[in-house]
């Protein structure tokens, strides 16, 4: 079957100027940071941190062709991840801990962020996947301008917990292609418990559809590859502190019953869950958890299931 080639969003706003006046606007927003729902009001153009740790420039831990992530994301080529080191949420349960936690890499300028997302594609990898992008915005942005400039044409990855802000999201409105947040939790005082952000359930709800606004349902080419929407993670947790049921149908509700959803069955005690303070979160996920999770992804309409989320069940 004869492939064409989707032209990335953020082409259009790089012809146009937009892309650099977004960059501008961003930069200029470092100033004064309320970039996410944190609202720190700090000046990182100066160096100054709160919440995320990072200042002027993001810090990033790695970059590599990607083959862990959904099918749909990876293909057979990979998909080009960036890791940007630190987080606005602290999740005692982080799984990149030494990432997101403690801020493993190293300050990236923006020529040398453009240069990760051309190597990225002379190694052929299908999209850009951008992880933890909520605090860096401003710098994706600046780096991307670059990239642009000198050949870049993959589409753009927003791999995300879901914690913006709507000014980030207008900033990347026309840049991102594909959207991959996070649902992580339903209930404020189950987000204040285990990711320090009572406001994440509104947030979260907020930035998804905003999101689900800016790019539609997940669309992939002829081989099942991404290339634009947004695909929707959501984390089973053990005793159902996640509130697995009412996302689904909130997803049902908000969205349409052609969400993709992947299901994630991975949950491991990690980062702080060890200590006392967290016994009820400290183990994995039972079959049966996974089981009630599918069970409330059906009960609400949806019926667009990562194959990932498929293979659980089977190994379940």
């Amino acid at each position: 079957m004869e492939h064409h080639p989707v032209e990335p969003a953020y082409l259009e706003l790089w012809r146009s100027g937009e892309l650099r006046h977004r960059a501008e606007l961003g930069l200029h927003r470092l100033g004064d940071c309320t970039l996410c729902p944190r609202d720190c009001h700090v000046n990182r153009l100066e160096g100054k941190t709160k919440v995320c740790k990072t200042g002027r420039y993001a810090t990033v831990s790695s970059y590599f062709a990607h083959f862990g992530e959904e099918p749909c994301l990876r293909g057979s080529r990979g998909s080009g991840t960036i890791f940007f080191s630190w987080c606005n949420l602290r999740c005692v349960f982080c799984q990149n801990y030494q990432i997101s936690w403690a801020g493993e890499g190293r300050t990236t300028r923006p020529e040398e962020l453009a240069g990760m997302m051309l190597r990225l594609q002379q190694q052929g990898c299908h999209n850009i996947n951008l992880v933890t992008p909520e605090h860096v915005v401003p710098q994706i942005l600046e780096g991307l301008l670059l990239a642009v400039k000198r050949g870049l044409c993959l589409p753009l990855v927003y791999n995300t917990s879901a914690y913006d802000s709507l000014d980030s999201l207008a900033l990347m409105d026309g840049a991102v292609d594909i959207y991959m947040p996070d649902f992580k939790f339903w209930d404020p005082e189950m987000a204040r418990r285990y990711a320090k952000a009572p406001d994440y359930p509104e947030a979260a709800q907020r930035a998804i559809r905003e999101m689900h606004r800016q790019v539609g349902p997940l669309v992939t080419d002829e081989d099942g590859v991404a290339l634009r929407g947004v695909l929707l993670r959501h984390l089973v947790m053990p005793g159902g502190v996640a509130g697995t049921a009412e996302i689904m149908q909130w997803i049902a509700r908000e969205l349409g019953p052609q969400t993709y959803v992947n299901l994630m069955a991975q949950y491991h005690p990690a980062c702080r869950v060890t200590e006392t303070a967290y016994p009820e979160i400290d183990r994995c996920i039972t079959v049966s958890e996974f089981h009630q999770a599918l069970a409330a992804f059906h009960a609400a309409g949806l019926h667009r299931l990562d194959s990932d989320s498929a293979g659980f069940v089977r190994l379940f």
